[in-house]
């Protein structure tokens, strides 16, 4: 199912490194808002970083993908010492297939990690990578989102803590 995410979370920090080595998962590629920050924070929430450095020290590969534009996303991917894909087309797969091929591993040791079923979710299945879906970390008012945080409601998983 396109809607389906392959793992659920509550948020990135839950994510052990014991639960990526178990499903095979090498690298991770990331969703910059309400995934790692709030809606145009330039600075994660001090769990979010402490969890960045973790993975970082244990040599965990990561990238980030955003479908911001490469002046929302350099200055927040800079400050982590993360490579980027700015413009990621979400969910088509431009910005995945360019991060695998950054991260040179195959599409089966690469899962992404995104708060929205129609971008992240759906962008990991058109592409062929596991989706880690994480809650977000604050809902957006825009009208756009809004309109967008709606219509993914009924497809939303149950709070599970990582399960299959």
């Amino acid at each position: 199912m396109l809607h389906k995410p392959d793992y659920v979370f509550d948020s990135i920090s839950d994510i052990s490194l014991d639960f990526l080595n178990n499903e095979g998962i090498k690298a991770l590629i990331l969703d910059l808002d309400n995934t790692l920050t709030t809606h145009n924070n330039p600075i994660p929430k001090p769990e979010i970083k402490a969890w960045l450095e973790s993975m970082r020290a244990k040599d965990l590969p990561m990238i980030i993908v955003s479908n911001n534009h490469y002046e929302r996303v350099r200055p927040f991917a800079e400050a982590l010492g993360l490579p980027f894909v700015p413009d990621g087309r979400k969910p088509l797969s431009y910005g995945y297939n360019e991060a695998c091929k950054r991260l040179g591993l195959s599409k089966s040791e690469i899962a992404a990690v995104g708060d929205q079923i129609f971008t992240d979710v759906w962008g990991c299945k058109l592409t062929g990578i596991r989706s880690i879906f994480t809650y977000p970390i604050e809902y957006e008012t825009g009208f756009w989102f809004r309109v967008k945080r709606f219509l993914e409601k009924p497809l939303l998983p149950k709070r599970k803590g990582g399960s299959k």
